[in-house]
């Protein structure tokens, strides 16, 4: 099923009709409370989609450009030039073995991670940076609230194909802001603070072919997609932000394998030693303590603490301090 951004049906909604945003905003709402709480705001904005008439899913084909990609979608076409190039791992389970790798493609519209399957995996070698690629025949997933095309034995690619350019890449932007200015479904944020707290590493089994959760079913690990596998693990860290914008001035911040391995400089097999010895992690929480980091990510409502939260999508445990001075010098010449 494609799944739709709650951000692109505002924006049909609003190009196909001659409301508002703030008359859009209040038929959601009035929609809400309508249903009394039993519909989410984005369910809402597709029920009133559909009381405009506003056709949310209009046939697409041809080459997609990246902004016009969506999870769901299959059979997709599209290009772009290479941006980043990261390893290729081999997995095993109990009925298969294979190789996964992935890379960022980017065109004028944005950044996407494309990830490479067994045989595909292969062809990450023979790549470099700017070079263009034109694929076909792959689909479209989410992950951590971010879009990846997968590409499979089927899948078709070309590398720097006779007659297609790409234009100038469109950068990835983030907007700094300040913990109190963090709103729920707040997007490509970026925020600074220092770790006043750290807990411990939380682990939890995954398929080792497409890495999403295993459950625990009977007598073993059940993947959706796989069945029944032999699980590996992997974890998420849970930390606390401080950057004085607040009374307390604090949030929580999630971040996920890669994050995780980023912000503690820690491979993978270093950090699953602490799965059995959780003491051995104290050591590297406490040298935490203190450290100014900067984090972009999103920002999520735990349900069930009634809260929001910062998941981490980059990490940078370094910043450069005369970056931050001329951003304060800046801010400071505005008033």
């Amino acid at each position: 099923m494609i799944k739709l951004p709650l951000e692109e049906i505002l924006y049909k909604i609003k190009e196909k009709t001659s409301l508002s945003d703030h008359e859009i905003n209040q038929k959601i709402d009035d929609k809400l409370v309508q249903l009394s709480g039993l519909i989410s705001k984005h369910g809402a904005a597709h029920i009133i989609a559909n009381e405009l008439g506003v056709n949310l899913f209009e046939a697409v084909s041809g080459q997609l450009q990246i902004n016009r990609l969506l999870p769901g979608m299959r059979n997709i076409e599209t290009k772009g030039k290479v941006q980043r190039i990261f390893e290729v791992r081999e997995f095993q389970s109990k009925t298969r073995t294979g190789k996964v790798g992935s890379i960022m493609l980017g065109d004028e519209t944005g950044t996407i991670r494309i990830v490479f399957w067994n045989n595909q995996a292969d062809l990450i070698s023979q790549l470099k940076e700017n070079d263009v690629l034109s694929l076909s025949d792959g689909y479209v997933r989410e992950n951590l609230g971010r879009k990846e095309i997968h590409l499979n034995d089927r899948s078709k690619i070309f590398i720097n194909p006779e007659g297609i350019t790409i234009g100038e890449i469109k950068k990835f932007t983030s907007t700094r802001k300040k913990i109190a200015e963090l709103r729920e479904q707040d997007e490509n944020i970026e925020i600074l603070g220092t770790i006043v707290q750290v807990f411990d590493l939380r682990f939890f089994e995954v398929c080792p072919t497409c890495n999403k959760r295993a459950r625990q079913h009977q007598d073993g690990f059940l993947c959706e997609e796989h069945q029944k596998v032999t699980p590996n693990y992997s974890y998420v860290m849970n930390l606390i932000l401080d950057d004085g914008s607040l009374p307390d001035g604090t949030i929580r911040v999630v971040l996920f394998r890669n994050q995780a391995e980023r912000l503690l400089g820690k491979t993978p097999q270093e950090l699953l030693v602490y799965k059995d010895s959780a003491t051995s992690f104290d050591e590297t929480k406490n040298s935490l303590l203190g450290t100014i980091v900067k984090f972009i990510g999103k920002v999520n409502k735990n349900q069930m603490m009634d809260r929001i939260e910062f998941v981490s999508q980059l990490v940078f445990p370094n910043p450069n301090p005369e970056d931050e001075i001329k951003r304060l010098e800046k801010e400071i010449a505005a008033q």
